[in-house]
């Protein structure tokens, strides 16, 4: 969690520490990262928000995303952050860590955000940023991996919803869902097939994280918890 120091909110719920007997008084605040379309933006607000969770902030490192007009359609708070306006992606970074911090973000989740997070951004945020990957993680991670999976041809595609640390798709699962997709030759007619996929899952990590079920195995920091 952010401290009162760097302007952040120190949370109540899941991570860090998990603990499901501290109740919330009030819903969790969330800051989405998006640079597309926003379907998983728009699953966010078709569930969670206003009920367990409150979406505060969404911001796009894109002008045009779509994610901003849905964002905007549910009267959510938005803000670019252009890479080209920044010196440094540290730079930009601090700045979206900024005015998430302001906006009283406790969780920030990355639906579909084509940017990696700077180690001082995280900092900001420890064990407070949740990614989506549309694939069973450790297998295939990074860009295209619904592309590298058909390539190898794989039988059963997945979703992970995952903490974020310094790698590319290395932190720790929380949720994995999977689908038998035998005969698959077109990437994205399989992205498609997961969308329903992703859409349950990261709203249901967003719930345990509200709730405080989630919690690191004290014997592997790798493994999550779910009380």
């Amino acid at each position: 969690m952010s401290s009162p120091r760097d302007g952040g909110v120190a949370p109540a719920g899941g991570l860090p520490g998990g603990d499901p007997t501290r109740a919330r008084s009030t819903p969790l605040s969330v800051g989405v990262l998006a640079s597309g379309s926003g379907t998983n933006l728009q699953a966010l607000l078709d569930t969670v928000h206003g009920r367990e969770a409150r979406l505060v902030a969404v911001a796009s490192d894109k002008p045009g995303a779509r994610a901003l007009e849905r964002a905007a359609a549910a009267g959510v708070p938005t803000r670019v952050f252009p890479r080209a306006d920044f010196a440094s992606r540290e730079d930009r970074d601090a700045a979206i860590a900024d005015w998430l911090a302001q906006r009283g973000v406790e969780l920030v989740v990355l639906a579909g955000y084509m940017q990696l997070c700077s180690a001082t951004f995280l900092a900001r945020f420890p064990d407070r940023v949740l990614n989506v990957h549309p694939a069973l993680l450790p297998a295939f991670p990074g860009i295209a991996a619904i592309a590298q999976a058909v390539e190898h041809g794989v039988k059963v595609f997945g979703v992970t919803v995952h903490l974020v640390d310094e790698g590319v798709d290395t932190g720790p699962i929380v949720l994995q869902a999977a689908a038998e997709i035998p005969n698959a030759t077109d990437p994205e007619a399989v992205h498609e097939a997961l969308r329903s996929l992703e859409h349950r899952l990261l709203p249901e990590a967003v719930r345990l994280v509200a709730r405080g079920a989630l919690r690191r195995d004290p014997s592997n920091p790798r493994r999550i918890l779910v009380d």
